[in-house]
């Protein structure tokens, strides 16, 4: 994702200031970095929170796109909250496209709703260096399930789910970039709405576009905040 990043920022004519990994932390204190009008952060589930937080902590805006640490989102938007010139961009999924699959999502759940027959249940498949599971962008699918079916409350991994849960099973498998299925199955039939990814470019060309909206902007924002539909 970092070269993917790095790729689109430079073809839209910005400048790459600093590069982080896990040998060079101290360059969270350089100027180099501090110069930076906003830093994009992938990384991993252990690494998150700290990132963000130092980035902020030096005054540089934050979209992040790192899943697999969302218990610790509500101590991070406390941050921004206490900082009135703090900036944190936050997305399970930059993709566009993803996006749009988020919104039919949550239209479609609102009139299963009213269907009770039908059970609903959700599959996700990445590579295989994805380490987290299931996806955050299966997480954020299964939550808006949840808003919006009032018979169902939480999502579970587990092969025996409660009548209340969403099931999310997850297939790690070769270099897949990401494939999410939504299925609602009753005695008669299934209704079946997917995205798949081609490539990682789209999540990587969405986190440049995002860091460019948030340049001029404060506070805890998101994709909503951004596309508005």
């Amino acid at each position: 994702m970092g070269h993917a990043i790095e790729k689109f920022a430079l073809q839209r004519g910005h400048e790459i200031v600093s590069i982080i990994d896990v040998d060079n932390q101290c360059d969270f204190d350089s100027e180099q970095f501090k110069s930076a009008d906003v830093a994009i952060e992938f990384t991993t589930p252990s690494t998150a929170y700290d990132n963000c937080l130092r980035a902020i902590k030096q005054g540089v805006k934050v979209v992040s796109g790192s899943t697999g640490w969302t218990d610790r989102i509500p101590q991070l938007r406390q941050a921004v909250e206490n900082n009135e010139n703090a900036t944190f961009f936050y997305s399970s999924n930059y993709s566009i496209g993803v996006n749009i699959f988020f919104a039919v999502n949550k239209y479609l759940a609102r009139i299963m709703n009213g269907f009770g027959q039908y059970d609903v249940s959700m599959k996700e498949i990445h590579h295989i260096h994805k380490l987290d599971h299931p996806s955050g962008t299966a997480i954020t699918l299964a939550n808006g399930i949840i808003c919006n079916i009032d018979r169902k409350t939480a999502w579970t991994e587990s092969g025996t789910p409660a009548a209340g849960e969403v099931r999310i099973e997850h297939e790690r498998t070769g270099e897949v970039p990401g494939t999410h299925i939504i299925r609602y199955k009753s005695a008669v039939d299934q209704i079946t709405i997917s995205h798949e990814a081609f490539s990682r470019d789209g999540f990587a060309l969405g986190a440049v576009v995002a860091a460019e909206w948030v340049s001029d902007k404060t506070g805890f924002l998101g994709m909503d905040d951004m596309l508005k539909f």
